[in-house]
């Protein structure tokens, strides 16, 4: 069997800040959900122990949100896809790595996804799906994204369908 090297392309730097926007909301979200569910417990008079978990969760919740540009920096750095002929790789993670090596005989479809977020820095993300699973690669610039969708889909031989 012969060597597969490594995967060396790197994902968009803009994907940092879309990923830290993300979490910002999301924390701030859950913020204001701990808050209210504060504020009902004392306007209620839930048990004091209730407040406490809350107010413990309130303090992980802003602390996370200190880590995040560290957490998120390291994500990126730590994620590589590689394309070629015969195979799709995904590599991430720091701690507990995960490298996925996907034959393009099994890839059924290929596509490009854009929420509000990803259009406001014009980035995309990519989807691939096999008999089992999906696979997504994170925010790629544009250009490179929709060159990478028609590589694979060539190298798969995935057929575009009419709509």
């Amino acid at each position: 069997m012969k060597d597969i090297p490594a995967p060396q392309r790197r994902l968009s730097k803009d994907s940092i800040k879309v990923w830290l926007i993300n979490e910002i909301l999301s924390n701030a979200i859950g913020l204001c959900i701990l808050g209210l569910l504060l504020y009902l417990g004392y306007y209620f008079s839930w048990k004091e122990w209730i407040a406490w978990i809350i107010m413990g969760l309130i303090l992980f919740t802003i602390i996370d949100i200190g880590f995040s540009p560290f957490k998120l920096k390291r994500r990126y750095q730590h994620w590589r896809f590689g394309v070629s002929k015969e195979f799709l790789q995904l590599r991430s993670g720091a701690l507990f790595q995960k490298h996925q090596v996907i034959p393009m005989t099994k890839i059924q479809s290929v596509s490009i996804h854009q929420g509000p977020l990803l259009r406001k820095y014009k980035l995309y993300q990519l989807k691939v799906n096999t008999i089992t699973t999906r696979h997504t690669i994170p925010p790629l610039d544009e250009i490179e994204a929709m060159v990478l969708r028609q590589q694979i889909a060539s190298y798969a031989n995935v057929k575009e369908r009419d709509a």
